[in-house]
Order: structure tokens, then C-alpha cells, then sequence
């Protein structure tokens, strides 16, 4: 079931897609964060991709206490995108938000961003955020433009993907399983919806925790992936590609400042 862009809030039903591998030291204040939201009506789906430490037993655990959670369990370890899918194929609300299992949201996230989507006829929404290291030290605070479009999305990723939510009446996107796999999902969503919009805040609204050693943070490999989408998934010629390639690392150094 679905609801048009820009549905009453009180009517939009949450679907939460939280994947967890190996999540059990932070999983638990994840999900308190989404209980936590103001906005009543949410359902929280945690998909285990096989961890092999306390995961699928906190999750069991929070599910037979939460009733809004839905605990799902991978046949085998497929990675984050695959986990990603399970969890928006499970999902019954009319809009799907995501949040993984080391990341957190302040609590009036979504009362917040469904009201801004209501007020603004907005498809796709997001917010700032919060980038900190496993001392909670902050290291930055990503404010996103106040909107973008798919050309704006092809210069950077606005959208940070614990902050995004969509109106499902866009119809569901899928993650593939390739480098910056999220950047790579919201660019399609917002490519299908022809703008997504932050809530005019710049206080943050979600944490994003930054591992060291992270994927994330292996720079070399986040330009391949990068050049590696310009060329071989939005299929743009050589000269186009560098020209938003450019783009990308400026903006990629300012987030980090």
C-alpha cells in the first residue's frame, strides 16, 4: 500500500530496513534510536546477513518486546545490499527509511521529515548529519544542499542514506551490489522522482559512524568506485564523466573539513 507524494503525516506508516552483520556492540542503541522516533507509526526490520556473534539473538530478543519489530534472518551471508532488498521486499509501510546497525537517529527524524515531505509535495527527503569516530568524537556535520536533482546528484551524494526516506507511490528502488551501493540507489530514486529536499534544519538529525579502516574511509578505492559509476552504470562519456568526477572530489574534501 502506498500513499501520494505528499500525504497527511499522521496517515504515513514507516518501514524501517536496519541490515546487521556481526552488529551485536552497537545494534541495540540503533534500534532504541528508531524507537525513540516521535512519529508513532513505524515498523522496524532488522535483516541478519548470517552474523556469527549475538545479532540474530538481540534481534529475536527486541522482537518479542517490540511489536513493531520484524526480525528476518538471510539463508546465507549475501552482503548490505542484499540485505537492503530483503528488508524494503518485507516492508509494508508507504514510505521506507534506512538505518544500519552502527548508526543512530535523533528522535523527531521522521515526524520532522514526513511533515516537510506533506508541506512541499516531496517524493524523497533528507537531512543533515552527524559523522563521528568509535569515541563519539564528532568529526564533522554534513549539511546537504536544500535540495537536489539528478545533475546535482551526479556532482555528490546529497543524501546521506541513514537520513533518506521515500514515498513509496515512486515505486521501490533496488541496491546493487557495487561500490558506493548507496549513492548509486538514491541517484536512480531521485533520477525516477525529478527532485528530493532537506528538511530546512541544519542542526543533524542522524549520527554516522565512521570505523577506522573503514571502506569509507579508503579514499583510492572511493574515487574507482566513483569513476567506475560515471562510466559503467550512468553510461556518461569521458569528458562529461571527468567534468562531474571534478565535482565529486571537491565536495568529497569540504565534507570532511
Amino acid at each position: 500500500m502506498s500513499l501520494p507524494a505528499g500525504s497527511a503525516p499522521s496517515r504515513a506508516r514507516v518501514s524501517v530496513v536496519m541490515p546487521a552483520y556481526n552488529a551485536a556492540a552497537t545494534l541495540q542503541s540503533s534500534m532504541d534510536s528508531v524507537f525513540a522516533q516521535t512519529h508513532a507509526d513505524v515498523e522496524l526490520i532488522v535483516v541478519d546477513d548470517c552474523s556469527k556473534d549475538a545479532s540474530w539473538e538481540i534481534i529475536r530478543e527486541t522482537a518479542a518486546r517490540e511489536p513493531g519489530v520484524v526480525p528476518i534472518r538471510m539463508a546465507k551471508n549475501g552482503g548490505v545490499a542484499a540485505a537492503r532488498n530483503a528488508g524494503i521486499e518485507a516492508a509494508s509501510g508507504t514510505h521506507i527509511a534506512f538505518l544500519d546497525s552502527d548508526d543512530r537517529w535523533r528522535p523527531g527524524k521522521l515526524e520532522a521529515q514526513l511533515a516537510h515531505m506533506a508541506a512541499t509535495g516531496s517524493a524523497i527527503s533528507y537531512t543533515a548529519y552527524r559523522r563521528f569516530d568509535e569515541s563519539d568524537n564528532t568529526l564533522s556535520v554534513v549539511v546537504p544542499p536544500i535540495e537536489a536533482d539528478y545533475a546535482a546528484m551526479l556532482k555528490s551524494n546529497r543524501i546521506g542514506n541513514l537520513t533518506g526516506v521515500y514515498d513509496r507511490s515512486i515505486g521501490d528502488g533496488r541496491f546493487e551490489k557495487i561500490g558506493h551501493e548507496d549513492y548509486v540507489f538514491w541517484l536512480a530514486m531521485v533520477k525516477r522522482a525529478g527532485i528530493a529536499r532537506r528538511v530546512p534544519s541544519e542542526e543533524p538529525m542522524a549520527d554516522y559512524l565512521v570505523r577506522s579502516g573503514s571502506l569509507s574511509a579508503d579514499k583510492r578505492k572511493a574515487a574507482r568506485w566513483q569513476w567506475n559509476i560515471y562510466r559503467e552504470v550512468e553510461r556518461l562519456d569521458p569528458v562529461r564523466a571527468a567534468w562531474y568526477f571534478a565535482h565529486y572530489a571537491a565536495i568529497a574534501v569540504a565534507k570532511r573539513r
